[in-house]
């Protein structure tokens, strides 16, 4: 099935694939639109009040401005435990330790002799060095797991040693100079390195007392993949 693929053994899975994340956020943008929805570019919420009768969001921007809502979701990546953290009314305990873990990618100059998504077994922080194939059929292979104070999306060449060692693991055939940096995302963790993984988290106001407001924490990969499930998960909450 994959001839150059060296392993002990191997989980077939049909149905995994891949998707174009950016068509779907603009499919996304497209049925908020149609719904009467807006989206604020350029326009940062710096901080909340959270009271009885709604919430207060004081925004930043070109104009700035303060805007009451009756719901409020934070769904702002590894920027939500910052948010949570100057969310006044909200008690310090739902307020998490943000921890950035970077991961790297490098991709290949060429094709790769696979059509399948390839995938080590995980490592203790992440998934492993796997490869994924885009729609065009451009191999990448990432993530690694670097631990870092503030997010960057520089990618160090240096690491790509320690990428040629994890590939060759499955793919022996690897040859030198193959690889080149690609890009870098940033994994919001919560819990410290060392520490065991922790799922998603998601507070509702039965969990921390301020009616209307849902903050997501911990949302990294796979949350591109469940954001609908996510979504309805969140719809029902604030429903109930």
């Amino acid at each position: 099935m994959e001839p150059a693929l060296t392993a002990r053994a191997a989980l077939l899975s049909p149905s995994t694939g891949i998707l174009d994340s950016h068509g779907l956020m603009l499919a996304y943008q497209g049925d908020m639109e149609d719904r009467g929805g807006a989206i604020a570019f350029g326009s940062a919420v710096e901080r909340m009040e959270a009271h009885d009768n709604g919430i207060v969001l004081h925004i930043t921007g070109d104009i700035e401005m303060v805007v009451k809502a009756k719901t409020v979701v934070n769904s702002a990546g590894f920027s939500a435990p910052l948010l949570a953290a100057n969310t006044e009314g909200l008690g310090t305990r739902h307020q998490p330790t943000a921890y950035y873990a970077k991961g790297n990618y490098f991709t290949l100059a060429g094709r790769v002799p696979f059509s399948k998504l390839i995938y080590p077994v995980p490592e203790k922080a992440g998934l492993g060095v796997h490869l994924t194939l885009d729609l065009g059929g451009q191999a990448r292979f990432g993530p690694d797991v670097e631990w870092v104070e503030t997010p960057d999306y520089l990618v160090d060449p240096a690491r790509g040693e320690a990428f040629y060692a994890a590939i060759r693991n499955y793919w022996p055939g690897l040859a030198d100079n193959a690889l080149q940096p690609g890009y870098a995302g940033i994994r919001p963790k919560l819990q410290a390195p060392g520490e065991a993984a922790l799922d998603f988290r998601i507070d509702g106001p039965k969990v921390h007392g301020c009616a209307g407001l849902v903050n997501l924490f911990g949302i990294e990969s796979p949350g591109l993949t469940s954001s609908i499930a996510i979504g309805d998960y969140v719809a029902e909450m604030l429903r109930n």
